[in-house]
């Protein structure tokens, strides 16, 4: 550093230390210089948090009340800059804005926390490598375990949810717009019935192909016991005890399968 730059240095740390001890004896106007002075330093940190989905403004406000925060807490006396008692409040307010505010979904503090600094890590190796980092490269960056990364990646997806009722985009002015929701599957009985059909096969290769061919005609083609017993030259008493014993024998197979270790 300069010998003129330690000299404006020295200069502003005294400058800063006047309006404080001034905003001490109760002058208002002390105060709102040193908010207009420490405003860029807010502005930068808000701007280092920023995501895609969080307006600056917001970010800004924020910011700016940490700032008021420190000026009004800060003691002149101590031998510190203002600036390294404010960074810390300041962020404090941020990350506590994105803690409380901004989470669609509740996670733990400390899983937030690094998914704000995964984020903004992101974005930093992105463009600096003009692709996207691998799980390393941000576990590095960002000092923390690959696994940890990993879960504060997944923990994103909890940062803002997102309304059935958002339209799809790409609309304007469309009365017919469609909706998030529209894009969501239906329950599907077609599913439940193909898992039936496929119990019931392995369910029929407990009874006799002659059974199994009367079960089929009653229950499949509807037909009658008396036309059953017609086409394979039985009386209508036969074929209902045929199917008496092939039902007796499905439920014995089923029984036996729900009891079975898995």
């Amino acid at each position: 550093m300069t010998p003129e730059a330690t000299g404006r240095g020295a200069e502003r740390s005294r400058e800063d230390r006047e309006l404080f001890l001034r905003y001490r004896d109760g002058e208002v106007e002390a105060r709102d210089q040193l908010v207009a002075r420490f405003m860029p330093l807010a502005r930068q940190l808000a701007r280092r948090y920023q995501r895609g989905s969080e307006p600056l403004d917001d970010l800004l406000q924020v910011a700016s009340m940490g700032l008021i925060k420190a000026i009004d807490r800060f003691d002149a006396q101590r031998e510190i800059a203002f600036s390294s008692y404010a960074v810390p409040t300041i962020l404090g307010e941020i990350k506590r804005h994105f803690r409380d505010r901004t989470w669609a979904v509740r996670v733990p503090r400390d899983l937030q926390e690094l998914t704000l600094k995964v984020d903004r890590i992101v974005g930093e190796l992105s463009e600096e490598l003009r692709r996207q980092p691998s799980v390393a490269e941000i576990a590095a960056a960002a000092g923390a375990e690959e696994e940890d990364v990993l879960e504060a990646l997944q923990a994103g997806g909890a940062y803002r949810a997102i309304s059935f009722e958002a339209p799809r985009g790409g609309a304007d002015g469309d009365d017919d717009v469609t909706t998030l929701a529209d894009s969501i599957g239906i329950d599907e009985e077609g599913f439940d019935r193909a898992e039936e059909r496929a119990t019931l096969a392995q369910l029929l290769s407990s009874v006799t192909p002659r059974e199994r061919e009367v079960l089929r005609m009653r229950f499949e083609e509807d037909m009658t016991q008396a036309e059953i017993g017609a086409v394979i030259g039985v009386s209508q008493m036969q074929v209902s005890r045929v199917i008496r014993q092939a039902l007796a024998r499905l439920r014995a197979a089923a029984d036996g399968a729900q009891g079975a270790p898995g």
